[in-house]
């Protein structure tokens, strides 16, 4: 099932993506018949309370960007404001250099989790979904951190929806096109830690609440985007994620955030 995430006359759930329209999955709102996608707006496919990325889960990604391979599994936090869906756009602040996609499959946790063994993961997944991991850089090579370069907002675009019928990961073709050119292509094979295995890790640590959204790690390949591309996510069996990038215009720091 491909479930969406929609606002509708006022009300916000999720609902099964369909040919006709959108099913609604709140039976407690009454809403029965599919509703035309005409009728609704599509939110992006979560509202994380946080967002937590598997680092240098690809062995030769690590390579690509002069880290250490890790020898258990790593993580890091991104901040939940930078959630975007597809077809909005990726903005790039000014100033701040080189900013790279990272093509990742992500998952969405569906139940409340913590210090849960590999072999129980999956009865507390909801499903799973496409992922730019956007990076500044140079700013990440600067600070020797990941929470600024990471964390700007647009900088975690997720989509177009997720995908609940996934129960294999374990050979998912991963890739990015660039203005229809494919720049980066790899295989969850590759990965060093499972996803499994990475929820898993990341639950000794912190509980882990519904909605909340889990990035895998990129494999190598990753590369600069600039404002007027246009860049697309794939995951096999998931999904295509779509984005266009542009400036972050002037003055911005006063705009209105977009519904989350």
């Amino acid at each position: 099932m491909r479930v969406v995430r929609v606002q509708y006359r006022g009300s916000v759930f999720f609902g099964a993506l369909q040919d006709d329209g959108v099913v609604c999955l709140n039976h407690q709102l009454g809403l029965k018949d599919p509703i035309p996608l005409a009728e609704l707006s599509i939110l992006p496919v979560v509202a994380p309370s946080k967002i937590i990325c598997a680092g240098m889960n690809y062995r030769d990604h690590a390579a690509e960007i002069g880290f250490p391979v890790p020898d258990e599994p790593v993580f890091f936090l991104k901040a939940p404001t930078a959630v975007i869906g597809s077809g909005q756009p990726i903005l790039v602040p000014q100033g701040v250099g080189r900013v790279d996609y990272e093509a990742e499959l992500a998952l969405v946790v569906g139940r409340q989790c913590r210090n849960i063994p590999p072999d129980a993961v999956a009865a507390h997944i909801f499903g799973y979904t496409c992922a730019n991991d956007v990076t500044a850089r140079d700013l990440q090579r600067r600070d020797g951190l990941f929470g600024r370069c990471k964390g700007f907002d647009t900088f975690c675009p997720v989509g177009p929806w997720i995908e609940t019928d996934l129960p294999d990961t374990a050979n998912l073709a991963v890739r990015t096109l660039v203005n229809g050119e494919v720049r980066q292509q790899g295989n969850t094979a590759d990965m060093l830690f499972t996803p499994h295995e990475m929820v898993s890790a990341i639950s000794r640590v912190m509980t882990l609440l519904p909605g909340d959204l889990i990035l895998t790690g990129t494999p190598v390949g990753v590369g600069p985007i600039v404002p007027g591309d246009e860049v697309r996510v794939e995951v096999e069996r998931v999904g295509l994620l779509i984005n266009p990038v542009l400036a972050a215009p002037d003055g911005d720091e006063h705009a209105e955030v977009p519904l989350q």
